[in-house]
């Protein structure tokens, strides 16, 4: 069994959000930086649009945040709103200062200025990107970083099981002092106590049938701040990406929203444009809107597609701004510059999530939560284009100087209690796993995706509940693995997804329902916050207007 260890900093997650938090960290902090996978797996590394910031003379910091206010759908918290937005222009600086290699603009006189792309959303062209592949630029240069730091210590192929809190243990003041960790490649847990403890573990969009993420979005941080005490925010909001690449072998390939930016026209599958329809702003409406566009049109029409074509560009242009989309369509026999290709919507963004302040701390003591885990209040009912690796990186940058500041610094108890494995046995049931884990995200998909009514959430919140009496039996009896850590907190996720759906009487943002298909106007927009039965164990939770 792994001897315990201790840290000033444990950061669970190690995407933009995590490293940028570990690189902003003192030298002589103490960090460890969990990943699930290898390091650098995780949904920055897939990103391919880039970062929204108002670097150009013909924007402006205002026209920024009314743009963000307008995508959130009357939910976004204003103060948060201008806090990231002024921030921006530095989290770019910091990136370029780290080495990350953003698009030049070429036709500029400047050879400083940088290439700015324009999505869904954005009045003016604020994107900031590195061809078509922005979190891969961004998370290859942060790991080599990360991996040069004597400070920081690297955890891969680790998955947080739970987290150590003073209720565990029995102690009179509320505080997270560490986390239960299973070694992936010894099936053994390990005890890691910190003085502050970090949530970027990212968003629960593996909940549903079909997402653009990779495989570590299962909600394991919003599940496991739950268990702990912290109050989850506005999770009926799920972004579902518009065009996902339709193809039986191109898993979670998302084509870019900058191709959309860039000309690129939604047709129904006979070249018939039908955005107009919806939306004045056409193909540059919201992604809700989008989204829904074309979920209505498949429905109507029985298909399981749509089309998306800039083949009316020249060929050089789409091979210069989107060469990894280009390349991968070609993999899969479509050439964009030739013709339109296949695209369905798909879960893509958690804009929910546990609920924080501006310096990314939780309801709970040392424990602190950034990026798609958190509920900052940036994105309101929507995420406008390009504003998540933003907030990743301003928030990153707010618990670190939080951290360094010494806020509720507390030291954990020398010795902190081993996992106990002495009463589970090996199972000899994982069809269980793999049986409730299909069942759920069908349930997910054809209950609470894009368009809900109050009869399918109820009939997904009972399905759920049963699903979760029965992991739960599972969990307690049989040694635990990867898979059911993630089905666990993909359950409770889902359930808390439900609860706050069913909560919400009337259409907003990314929730739209059939039998509440108009906003209510007649009140001030509500936020949606749950509260977890053992709230009063955290007796300093942050503010919030609701």
């Amino acid at each position: 069994m792994p001897q315990a260890a201790n840290y000033d900093v444990l950061i669970l997650g190690s995407g933009a959000a995590g490293l940028s938090l570990a690189l902003r960290l003192p030298p002589n902090c103490r960090v460890a930086l969990v990943s699930k996978g290898p390091l650098q797996e995780g949904s920055t590394l897939y990103a391919q649009g880039g970062v929204s910031a108002v670097l150009d003379k013909t924007d402006s910091l205002q026209s920024h945040v009314e743009d963000t206010l307008s995508a959130g759908a009357g939910l976004c918290d204003p103060q948060t709103v201008r806090y990231v937005v002024e921030q921006g222009p530095e989290a770019i600086r910091w990136l370029i200062a780290q080495g990350v290699k953003f698009t030049r603009d070429h036709e500029a006189n400047d050879a400083s200025v940088y290439h700015l792309t324009r999505e869904g959303g954005h009045s003016h062209r604020r994107v900031v990107h590195a061809g078509d592949a922005t979190g891969r630029e961004i998370e290859t240069t942060l790991e080599k970083l990360a991996r040069a730091r004597p400070n920081i210590t690297l955890l891969e192929q680790h998955i947080a099981v739970d987290l150590i809190t003073a209720s565990k243990l029995g102690l009179p003041e509320p505080r997270c002092y560490g986390a239960y960790l299973l070694d992936r490649r010894t099936q053994h847990v390990r005890t890691v106590g910190a003085r502050h403890v970090a949530l970027a573990t990212g968003g629960a969009n593996k909940a549903y049938l079909y997402t653009t993420n990779p495989d570590g979005s299962s909600g394991d941080g919003i599940a496991m701040a739950w268990r702990a005490g912290c109050r989850v925010v506005n999770m009926e909001f799920m972004q579902f990406h518009p065009t996902c690449l339709f193809h039986p072998a191109a898993k979670s390939f998302l084509i870019s929203e900058a191709v959309r930016g860039e000309g690129g026209k939604l047709l129904l599958p006979d070249g018939t444009p039908f955005m107009h329809k919806f939306d004045k702003r056409a193909e540059l409406a919201p992604r809700d809107i989008v989204a829904r566009a074309i979920d209505h049109e498949m429905k109507r029409l029985g298909s399981d597609h749509v089309l998306l074509d800039i083949s009316h560009r020249p060929q050089a242009f789409i091979q210069e701004h989107f060469p990894t989309i280009y390349a991968r369509c070609l993999e899969y026999g479509y050439d964009m510059a030739k013709g339109p290709i296949p695209v369905v919507p798909a879960a893509h963004y958690t804009c929910g999530g546990v609920l924080t302040d501006l310096h990314a701390r939780t309801d709970l003591p040392g424990l602190y939560a950034i990026g798609e885990v958190a509920c900052t209040g940036l994105h309101g009912a929507n995420r406008m284009a390009s504003n998540s690796l933003l907030e990743c990186i301003v928030f990153g940058a707010a618990a670190a100087t939080d951290i360094g500041a010494g806020h509720a610094a507390g030291e954990p108890p020398r010795k902190l209690p081993k996992w106990d494995e002495s009463r589970v046995t090996d199972s000899d049931e994982e069809v269980v796993v793999s049986h409730n884990w299909n069942e759920l995200r069908h349930c997910m998909w054809d209950y609470v995706g894009i368009v809900r009514t109050d009869k399918r959430l109820k009939r997904a919140l009972s399905r759920t509940e049963l699903l979760l009496h029965e992991i739960e039996e599972y969990y307690g009896n049989f040694r635990i693995t990867s898979d059911l850590i993630e089905l666990r907190n993909l359950e409770q996720v889902a359930r808390l997804i439900i609860l706050s759906a069913m909560a919400r009487k009337e259409s907003r943002g990314l929730h739209y329902t059939l039998d509440y298909p108009e906003p209510d106007n007649t009140r001030t927009p509500q936020n949606t916050v749950l509260v977890p039965p053992n709230f009063a164990a955290a007796k300093q939770p942050v503010n919030w207007k609701c």
